[in-house]
């Protein structure tokens, strides 16, 4: 199998990153983009072999990852400080002693509630479709958003509806207590009838203690 280099996979008269920009800057939404590092971008679109001319190629090649609204959710890129991983290592792309990937699955985004955003690439018929692992359902669903469209949901859509019930008054200045590698451990957990975001008290847990619970579920 030929390995595309990264010179064949930037495509300079295709580039979807100025199209990114532009939707993220038109949108709502507040965001952090976290510069990344020439040769890690390189690295990670070499592993991921897909063009800068789709949005995937253009996130994982010109960031080391995207912060959403104060924290709470991560687009993850090339890897840089302040954000736990890559796609690279969270999707078993190069070697780390941390994470475990769910094969079938490209792990794009997190969020601080413990919950995951992974393309479909075989895992659940290879419906090219983002899914989310709900941790108030703890099972993962088919947001029906292909990756481009997954982009414009975080830029443009209804982020406070979706996470309305994991949500509580204050929950801007409580992001300030979590680490780049720690989401909100609930209790009573999120997917009790007693749980939900006004409820439940809220300590910090490890990204990745969250993430093994939701790969159980994906392996199911």
């Amino acid at each position: 199998m030929h390995l595309r280099s990264v010179t064949e996979l930037v495509d300079v008269e295709n580039h979807a990153w100025e199209e990114i920009r532009k939707l993220l800057s038109q949108g709502p939404r507040t965001y952090r983009l976290a510069p990344a590092e020439p040769e890690a971008a390189a690295r990670t679109l070499v592993r991921l072999q897909v063009s800068t001319k789709s949005y995937l190629g253009a996130v994982a090649y010109e960031t080391g990852g995207i912060v959403f609204e104060h924290g709470w959710l991560t687009l993850l890129g090339a890897g840089a400080e302040g954000i736990c991983g890559s796609l690279a290592s969270w999707n078993g792309l190069e070697e780390t002693q941390d994470i475990q990937a769910l094969p079938g699955l490209l792990v794009v985004a997190y969020d601080a509630a413990g919950g995951f955003f992974g393309l479909d690439t075989g895992r659940f018929g290879q419906s090219g479709h983002i899914y989310y692992y709900a941790p108030d359902a703890q099972v993962w669903e088919n947001t029906e958003l292909n990756y481009s469209g997954f982009i414009s949901w975080l830029a443009e859509g209804d982020l406070d509806l979706f996470y309305e019930t994991f949500r509580w008054e204050g929950w801007e200045e409580e992001m300030q207590q979590l680490a780049p590698d720690q989401v909100f451990g609930y209790y009573p957990p999120l997917w009790t009838k007693e749980g939900s975001g006004s409820r439940s008290s809220k300590t910090p847990l490890p990204l990745l203690e969250a993430w093994e619970t939701a790969r159980n579920a994906g392996a199911e």
